[in-house]
């Protein structure tokens, strides 16, 4: 597994994991993240299980990559909307950094899913009256979205400390980025089942009721068939 470290121009062959005791989070989500993913290049959308993050729930969320550079949050744990003072679905991730870390947040975003790679960010926080400072890491790996062209990603948020006063935002001290790299024959994400009416909640729904309304299709009989002529001889 190729590793690297971009520090804003330096790159080093090294990947600093998140220290399961200041950033217990983010640490789980990459465990369960490589486990889920079991060799191959990534695991999929469909296959993330909360049952499998329950104590990381709070901080993970999950972006939908929508254009170059942005990725708007579908589902995110509360730690994000307490961060920013509001709910943060639907928002772009870069509306909880200052405006001079985004560009550098959009590349990383990039990287995660067109090389593919993992990102690890230490970040640093926004400070002033009612807004102490805030020790804070951010993680994003990319996930396959087999039947869907938009691409997803897995991330966690976790800052240490005290919120205080929102919107907190944060700047970006150092990136790295973890290459992934298939090992196993099952690199190739799992074929999706063939999409039917009868396999989405909704459709299903409906067909269940219009069995009950509707009569039974009566099933045509078919005719009697004619006699057949015997010769009858008599003696």
């Amino acid at each position: 597994m190729e590793m690297m470290q971009d520090t804003g121009g330096s790159i080093v062959s090294m990947f600093r994991r998140a220290s399961p005791m200041s950033f217990p989070a983010i640490s789980q989500v990459d465990a369960y993240w490589e486990g889920l993913r079991d060799g191959r290049l990534m695991p999929d959308r469909a296959e993330i299980d909360p049952r499998g993050l329950e104590s990381a729930l709070e901080f993970t969320f999950i972006l939908e990559h929508i254009a170059p550079g942005v990725g708007r949050i579908r589902v995110a744990g509360m730690h994000l909307s307490d961060l920013l003072g509001m709910e943060v679905r639907g928002m772009p991730l870069t509306a909880l950094f200052a405006p001079a870390a985004r560009d550098r947040l959009s590349r990383t975003l990039e990287a995660v899913v067109n090389e593919p790679q993992v990102a690890d960010l230490t970040l640093t926080s926004d400070r002033g009256i009612g807004r102490p400072s805030l020790n804070a890491r951010l993680y994003l790996a990319p996930l396959g979205n087999l039947g869907n062209s938009v691409p997803r990603v897995l991330g966690c948020l976790q800052a240490v400390g005290k919120i205080g006063h929102g919107p907190r935002r944060f700047g970006i001290e150092q990136v790295q980025m973890r290459r992934i790299v298939a090992t196993t024959a099952a690199s190739r994400l799992p074929d999706a089942a063939p999409a039917t009416l009868s396999t989405i909640p909704a459709f299903a729904k409906i067909s269940r009721s219009l069995s009950q309304e509707l009569p039974q299709a009566v099933t045509p009989q078919t005719p009697a068939r004619r006699p057949e002529l015997r010769l009858v001889t008599a003696d």
